[in-house]
């Protein structure tokens, strides 16, 4: 088993699974040399130091191996290139990322020779320095196809909390639409999750969901009344510092094109004003650019 993109969240699921399996995180060189000079220290939802086995690259795929793509999404075309030409019939890609339209970036590198399937993170993680994560405990969403039944006994009986659901796409989009309204808030006013469900933002994280569900519901998705409050409620319980937000702290290019971008580019698309989304858009663009100044020091 391969974790390909060993940073908060994969190296999170590598030391989960570990335990009972045979994994190897695939990460930056720095990440990786600390792992195996120190092991992976991991905090939060776990405690210890795994001897976990680390490299910068997939050098060889043994038969029936699984893949867990864990790399931000415009990473995912360099990440997948290295490793293509070894790819067998059959190797699964589990695609654990956030954003929508994944499926058809990793397909564009592989092809159809290895099996796809596609899953949810439901847990947030925090990268504190090379060869040291801290995980907050959560669950994984797969879909309720043969092959993700299989992945999911194998991560339950590991202690990676799993479940299955008929109707996948409803999810990926409820964990959008959760994403869209986190990650570039807690950016901006660069403030750990539950930190914005207060009523001062009120307005504006509504206003966010509602964009994102009538984006959704032109794409044939529909979520039920009051998924702004159950929004609110699932961020309310979140200690942790958002993908997005790390990114920024380390001048590093943010996923924002397939979160908020991707509701205002199918919201273009469908005639649909996606307003708020496309302003948090602009100031999310303009913070990259400067986060990547400063931290090259110029």
């Amino acid at each position: 088993m391969f974790i390909l993109g060993a940073g908060a969240i994969g190296s999170s699921c590598g030391a989960m699974l570990s335990g009972k399996n045979d994994v190897t995180l695939i990460g930056d060189k720095k990440h990786v040399d600390a792992i195996n000079e120190k092991g992976l220290v991991v905090k939060g939802g776990m405690e210890g130091v795994l001897r976990i086995k680390a490299d910068t690259q997939i050098r060889e795929i043994p038969e029936n191996s699984l893949i867990i793509l864990t790399t931000k999404v415009h990473d995912s075309q360099k990440a997948l290139e290295g490793v293509a030409k070894l790819l067998r019939e059959d190797t699964t890609i589990l695609i654990l990322q956030n954003g929508i339209g994944n499926e058809e970036l990793v397909k564009a590198v592989v092809g159809n020779k290895p099996h796809l399937e596609r899953g949810v993170l439901h847990f947030g993680a925090e990268f504190l320095k090379p060869g040291e994560v801290t995980i907050m405990k959560g669950w994984v969403v797969l879909g309720n196809t043969e092959k993700s039944r299989e992945i999911a006994n194998l991560f339950n009986g590991s202690g990676l909390e799993t479940r299955l659901v008929d109707d996948l796409k409803k999810d990926v989009w409820k964990k959008l639409v959760t994403n869209c309204v986190i990650n570039p808030l807690t950016a901006i006013l660069e403030i750990r999750d539950y930190e914005i469900v207060v009523p001062s933002l009120d307005k504006l994280r509504h206003g966010i969901v509602h964009e994102c569900i009538q984006v959704a519901r032109a794409e044939g998705v529909e979520f039920d009344g009051g998924f702004a409050e159950a929004v609110d409620k699932e961020v309310a319980g979140l200690k942790n510092y958002s993908s997005m937000h790390q990114d920024l702290m380390k001048g590093k290019k943010t996923e924002i094109d397939f979160l908020n971008g991707k509701i205002v580019e199918i919201g273009e698309k469908h005639a649909i004003p996606t307003p708020m989304n496309e302003a948090l858009v602009c100031m999310i663009k303009y913070l990259e650019e400067t986060h990547a100044r400063r931290v090259e020091g110029k």
